[in-house]
């Protein structure tokens, strides 16, 4: 889901927040499926990510998910950096979040002693995502993600492009992400911001 030039909107925050946490840098390789995103190759070979799209697919990514229960979305997040952004996200809008290694099954075996039952899924990276992914895939609930330049997104229902490895990056997205959300559900004023910073959603280096 790629919006069209015509539906731009101002950024979520100003462009020099989002270079500045590198919510641009994407990887050397790049997939035919995350070209639209894509603005530039830098001279060392890292792709450029399209922060404007990144701002408005975190609009369209918080509607979507604000069309559910906050009980009935899951996030994950199997990298490192994505866990303590993760939670703070699902803290702040009352969502799931399952951090780490993802247990096969959870969404598809009902004999599991800790199976849920989400109707959307948030993945913080659907290569290291993949189990949940899959698993999303095959009970046929939608996938939102964030999307690095190489990432593969068949499957996934709303890509919000941008850095996944990166902590700064990760914290921003998350933090935006939850803002726009409490935002668009009247439990933040249009033009207030989360109690927590983008430093509190970042993880520490490991």
């Amino acid at each position: 889901m790629t919006p069209s030039k015509a539906e731009a909107q101002p950024l979520l925050i100003d462009e020099e927040t989002f270079l500045t946490c590198g919510v641009h840098i994407g990887t050397k390789q790049k997939s035919k499926d995350m070209q639209p995103y894509i603005t530039t190759v830098r001279d060392d070979g890292l792709r450029l990510l399209d922060v404007s799209q990144t701002s408005q697919q975190i609009r369209i990514a918080a509607e979507f998910l604000n069309s559910f229960k906050p009980v009935e979305i899951l996030v994950v997040s199997a990298r490192q950096y994505g866990w303590k952004p993760a939670r703070r996200f699902a803290v702040a809008t009352g969502v799931t979040c399952i951090p780490g290694r993802f247990t096969p099954g959870r969404l598809t075996n009902p004999e599991m002693k800790n199976f849920i039952e989400p109707r959307a899924i948030l993945l913080t990276d659907p290569a290291a995502d993949v189990q949940p992914f899959r698993e999303a895939l095959n009970i046929a609930i939608p996938v939102v993600a964030l999307c690095d330049a190489n990432n593969l997104t068949n499957g996934v229902n709303i890509v919000i492009p941008g850095n996944n490895k990166g902590r700064s990056a990760l914290a921003l997205m998350y933090w935006l992400l939850a803002r726009e959300m409490l935002r668009l559900r009247g439990d933040l004023g249009v033009d207030e911001d989360l109690v927590e910073s983008v430093d509190d959603f970042e993880a520490p280096l490991v």
